[in-house]
């Protein structure tokens, strides 16, 4: 279970405790702050919170390495499998090929929608090294995979 998991139900433990506490208790108690107003408080939130992650924490059971698992396609192929050196990727929006991968790298060139091109194999997280022929130059440089589908891919 994520940090993130975690933080989000009791923080929506703690919405619907102050709600309750409006509704619920008498307004002399909110007045100043008191040791019974922060036990109601706190409480509420503990056991909300325990209650929201019991209920709809473990919607997705992790995998046996521990993450999330993840959608398979048709061909038995996960998202996260690293491209394949020599496959063809098709690019599905206006590419922008760089130095190096992320976005604050420095951009070569712009790969033209529906172009095809190679992976070498490497990967940063999300970003590939890919080769591609624009105008009869082959260039060689970092892209998102986001941005690329595979050659015999229809969507």
């Amino acid at each position: 279970m994520t940090l993130a998991t975690q933080l989000a139900a009791f923080g929506a433990a703690l919405i619907l405790t102050l709600a309750a506490c409006a509704r619920l208790t008498p307004s002399a108690w909110w007045r100043r702050p008191n040791a019974r107003a922060i036990g109601v408080v706190g409480a509420g939130t503990a056991l909300g919170g325990a209650a929201l992650l019991a209920l709809f924490g473990a919607a997705l059971p992790p995998a046996p390495d521990g993450n999330l698992p993840l959608a398979v396609d048709i061909a038995g192929v996960r998202a996260s499998d690293p491209p394949i050196a020599g496959a063809r990727y098709r690019v599905r929006d206006a590419l922008n090929l760089r130095v190096a991968g992320g976005v604050g790298a420095e951009r070569l060139l712009v790969v033209p929608a529906g172009s095809r091109v190679v992976a070498t194999g490497r990967t940063e997280g999300d970003w590939w090294q890919v080769r591609a022929s624009i105008d009869g130059v082959e260039v060689e440089g970092w892209a998102s995979s986001l941005w690329l589908r595979r050659a015999d891919e229809t969507r």
